[in-house]
């Protein structure tokens, strides 16, 4: 497993559970997957030594992350299996790329331009403003963007991230959005899980509903849009697409070659999780089911709840996590993450019901007495 995050702690502990041994490369000596796991390979992404043995040492590579290099994942495709593929990894991990394939492959997308210098914001469509600024890469959780309301402001956000290359976005009017994770193997089959309908807060995912409260049409074609996806990237593993709602039509906003965070209920809600599925696709193994036997609903828990605020300043302390045990159809998890801090995702909770709106009442019943405040 290259990556060491959260997402690769799941793929570590699934993987155990079906009788694999697994290794970790990752740069954090705390990494949270690394914990867990067979050998932690303590080095860089591009520390051909470190490769070397990964390759000699494991009959299969994934990853967690989609910023791990692309030429990291081709050199190791010289040795080893590697899925998947450097060249789908490539195309989600910029998003110049990224839209480029989506339109080149008649996908719903909102209108774009590649921005590698000022004239490029000079010379765009009128119809891209307002929009929104994003590095082509390295962008995540908010991070690197910005709302521009026009050409000016959009310059100067461009000289803000120094001249990074960006991609300028048409910025839509939402009703909501919506992602689906699948997983695909090498022979071709898709098992899609459920829609589920995303709610963020500073660009974070906060909570996660399932099913998604959209029309029922919307849920067949959600799936139906992302299996093209991967088809079109010959795509083996678990993959993420997650898609604007507008007027009511699907926009696909991006894709992630991962296990996603909004597909962290399928742990506690379906027949067959995603961390399992990306286990079975990189193994060869069949695809399991990926039907939910309950809704669901997922809340983040981000490192803001670690620290109080007294008159004496911020306090750091560990949440009361009784607060949450105290729900008997809750399921928490938390990633064992060494140091918490504001907007670091350091677990979530699923609340299960047979109702997907008594789920959704307990978890914001849940997520107010562990502490989570809206911003008035």
């Amino acid at each position: 497993m290259l990556g060491g995050g959260q997402l690769g702690r799941f793929f570590v502990a699934a993987a155990h559970e079906m009788g694999y041994h697994v290794w970790v490369l990752d740069p954090d000596p705390h990494s949270p997957a690394a914990l867990i796991a067979d050998r932690h390979l303590l080095a860089a992404y591009d520390d051909y030594a470190a490769l070397d043995e990964l390759a000699q040492g494991c009959a299969a590579i994934t990853t967690e992350f989609e910023n791990v290099p692309a030429g990291t994942l081709d050199y190791l495709n010289k040795f080893v299996l590697v899925r998947p593929s450097a060249a789908a990894v490539s195309v989600c991990q910029n998003r110049i790329a990224e839209k480029n394939f989506l339109r080149d492959n008649g996908l719903p997308h909102a209108g774009f331009a590649a921005v590698h210098h000022e004239h490029d914001l000079r010379e765009a469509d009128d119809r891209l403003f307002p929009g929104i600024l994003k590095v082509a890469r390295f962008g995540y959780d908010g991070k690197g963007q910005a709302v521009v309301v026009n050409r000016d402001a959009a310059v100067a956000a461009f000289q803000q991230f120094k001249g990074e290359t960006c991609v300028l976005e048409q910025k839509l009017a939402l009703d909501c959005e919506v992602s689906v994770v699948l997983a695909r193997d090498e022979t071709g089959s898709i098992e899609s899980f459920p829609t589920a309908e995303n709610s963020h807060r500073k660009g974070i995912l906060d909570v996660s509903l399932v099913p998604a409260r959209v029309a029922a049409e919307l849920h067949d074609e959600a799936a139906g849009l992302a299996g093209r996806i991967a088809d079109r990237l010959g795509y083996i593993g678990t993959l993420a697409v997650e898609f604007f709602v507008v007027h009511g039509k699907l926009v696909i906003n991006e894709m992630a070659p991962r296990p996603h965070n909004s597909g962290h209920y399928t742990i506690d809600a379906c027949i067959t999780s995603q961390y399992e599925q990306q286990v079975r696709a990189l193994c060869g193994l069949p695809l399991g089911e990926a039907r939910a036997h309950s809704t669901a609903a997922m809340v983040n828990l981000l490192g803001d709840l670690w620290y109080e605020t007294t008159p004496a300043g911020d306090h750091y302390r560990e949440p009361d996590w009784s607060k949450l045990h105290a729900f008997a159809n809750l399921k928490l998890h938390l990633y064992g993450k060494h140091h918490a801090r504001p907007g670091r995702k350091m677990g979530h909770f699923t609340v299960l019901d047979a109702d997907p709106e008594n789920a959704r009442q307990v978890a914001m019943t849940a997520r107010a007495a562990i502490g989570i405040v809206d911003a008035a």
